[in-house]
């Protein structure tokens, strides 16, 4: 059967419409050809992703974004997504939108539930996250830090402005003043210090000397320690307490009654003895003072003796 010439130019052109609208499709992101499974997802804001953007798993590209569409009604947005190879994802498992590097743009990391069973087919849905990139998490965590460091700033900015009150022009000249006295008092702390470094070198002689003495008292003291410890001073402080606790004994015997000076002191009868014995000898001595020829009688010629008189309870002199 021979071909004719315009069956072959219908072939060609019919070729030529396919070829073109392939390649379309290609440049689109559609494959016509394509055998892979397709996954959806919905997000409420895909961060910058756009088509064509790589789908990773675990950092290995397994297919790409195909499309994004959005939803009139709700405003959400719909990603499909192209996978090229047979992995299985489980229908719980999340594609999360990241970014990679600060140059690159957004992607889609799939984190597959190996916990889960449940394979998801082309055509089901993923669950939804969106994870923020370096840039964003950089902004979070430095957007507290710019609020306080603008906090500082105006606390800096107020306290500037007091200090500028507080230094008038009175203040700067005490200021000043005070400044040029303490230079005045650094320079004669120089000259003292220097003064005191000339009285050590002059009189490092003697210095040396009183440290000898020092250290030969400090040598004198350990010995007089020593000589102290062989006197036994622990064993001499102990007879002093058992003395102090026999004295103790005694003190309280006297208190109690027992004993001669305990019964001298608490024996009303004794006491009122003694005191009347003391009464009698005293008027014994009077009596000999004032009548002393009752006792020593001197006769040399043998005078009769003169008969004793009692004395009186309280005998006066004559007058």
């Amino acid at each position: 059967m021979k071909i004719t010439r315009e069956v072959k130019t219908a072939i060609l052109v019919i070729s030529s419409i396919l070829l073109c609208f392939w390649g379309y499709s290609f440049l689109r992101g559609k494959n016509l050809f394509d055998t892979s499974r397709k996954f959806y997802v919905v997000y409420d804001n895909v961060e910058g992703l756009t088509p064509s953007a790589p789908v990773t798993i675990n950092g290995l590209t397994v297919g790409k974004v195909s499309t994004i569409t959005i939803d009139q009604n709700s405003g959400k947005l719909l990603v499909e997504i192209q996978m090229n190879n047979d992995f299985p994802v489980s229908k719980s498992s999340t594609a999360s939108i990241y970014e990679p590097g600060f140059i690159g743009g957004k992607q889609i990391s799939i984190n597959p539930d190996f916990n889960s069973k449940e394979y998801a087919k082309s055509g089901d849905y993923l669950q939804p996250e969106v994870k923020l990139g370096l840039t964003a998490s950089l902004e979070k965590n430095l957007t507290p830090i710019q609020e306080k460091l603008n906090k500082v700033l105006a606390n800096a900015d107020a306290l500037l402005a007091n200090l500028n009150d507080v230094l008038d022009a009175n203040t700067k000249a005490n200021l000043k003043k005070t400044i040029a006295e303490l230079n005045t008092t650094m320079t004669n702390f120089s000259s003292v210090s220097a003064n005191a470094d000339k009285i050590l070198a002059e009189n490092k002689n003697k210095l040396g000397s009183a440290v000898a003495n020092l250290d030969k008292t400090t040598g004198n003291f350990a010995k007089i320690s020593e000589d102290l410890e062989k006197a036994k001073l622990g064993q001499t402080v102990e007879n002093l307490e058992k003395t102090l606790v026999n004295v103790n004994k005694l003190m309280a015997d006297m208190e109690s009654g027992k004993g001669t000076m305990g019964k001298l002191m608490k024996d009303e009868a004794m006491y009122n003895n003694l005191t009347k014995a003391s009464k009698e000898l005293e008027l014994l001595l009077e009596d000999l003072r004032l009548h002393p020829t009752r006792y020593v009688n001197v006769s040399l010629f043998g005078k009769k003796e003169k008969p004793y008189v009692a004395p009186t309870t309280s005998t006066q002199p004559k007058k």
